[in-house]
């Protein structure tokens, strides 16, 4: 079964969700803000696609961050960032089981999935 990773109320989030949905296709959601980031996969999801990639800089929670942790932002510094603020991965992160999946498109999810 496919898990997705992200927070309940965010706009892409519930894009995707309604697409896997709707797409008859089975899911498990995870929800940050309720279980958590599993500390076991985020080491994988860094290795897998680098901090650049996991972490949204283009939202406010990176913006927040002061200088000093951007500028020396690496996997290591990522994860910490991240267990303490979810909200910067990039959302959503769709697991396969076989391939990790950042952000929403459907044309992407589709060639996928189906």
């Amino acid at each position: 079964m496919l898990t997705i990773y992200g927070i309940k109320n965010c706009d892409t989030m519930k894009k995707a969700l309604k697409w896997l949905t709707d797409a008859g296709i089975d899911y498990h959601f995870h929800d940050y803000k309720k279980e958590g980031v599993p500390a076991d996969k985020l080491d994988a999801w860094l290795d897998e696609l680098g901090w650049e990639a996991v972490i949204n800089r283009r939202g406010t929670t990176w913006r927040k961050l002061d200088e000093s942790t951007r500028e020396a932002m690496d996997n290591d510094t990522a994860k910490a960032v991240i267990l303490d603020n979810p909200s910067i991965i990039k959302r959503p992160l769709l697991d396969t089981g076989s391939e990790r999946v950042l952000g929403f498109k459907a044309d992407d999810y589709e060639a996928r999935l189906k």
